[in-house]
């Protein structure tokens, strides 16, 4: 999947999206060909600090912002969204940083946790506030979670469990036999 996409030509290099070198080791984590990626929707949209991304959640994260992220902060805030507050990318580690289980899709750079969106006006909405904040607040967050099902195949929120209340966790995990089952919780 790795290597279909960096064969593909579908990330292209710019100021915002930089390869970096393989990520591995002696280890069970790594990607091939990481990117390092600082803005998402053709740079209008900072990632802060920049993500550690595999090659298939570079378009993903991108068409989320533009397809899901964006319309929900205009609609529900009429402004721009500016900046994606991120709280982990790449990470050698267990799910939920629990030893013995199984490896998160962090230590692939297949996951990214999102913890807060800034809006042109200088406003932040943090998901850990604002899930259960003003209405604005609550009615954009429950549209980027809903929004965000279509296009990962693992979505995880407050409403998941206490690990989760703070930020989204977006990944293309494959899940069940065929690989093809999506979790939206």
């Amino acid at each position: 999947e790795e290597r279909a996409c960096l064969s593909s030509g579908v990330v292209h290099e710019s100021s915002f999206v930089e390869l970096r070198s393989t990520l591995g080791g002696p280890t069970v984590c790594g990607a091939i060909r990481p990117f390092s990626v600082s803005a998402a929707a053709n740079g209008s949209v900072q990632l802060r600090p920049a993500a550690l991304l595999r090659c298939p959640m570079v378009p993903a994260v991108d068409h989320w912002v533009e397809r899901v992220v964006m319309p929900a902060a205009r609609r529900h805030f009429r402004v721009q969204l500016v900046e994606l507050k991120i709280a982990g990318s790449y990470s050698c580690r267990p799910m939920n940083n629990v030893d013995g289980a199984f490896l998160s899709e962090h230590g692939h750079a297949n996951a990214i946790d999102v913890s807060g969106f800034v809006l042109a006006d200088g406003r932040t909405v943090q998901v850990k506030t604002g899930w259960w904040g003003a209405f604005a607040e609550r009615g954009f967050l429950r549209d980027v979670h809903r929004g965000s099902c279509a296009l990962f195949t693992t979505v995880l929120g407050p409403n998941y469990d206490a690990n989760h209340r703070d930020h989204f966790h977006l990944d293309l995990a494959r899940h069940g036999r065929d690989g093809a089952n999506t979790i939206c919780k």
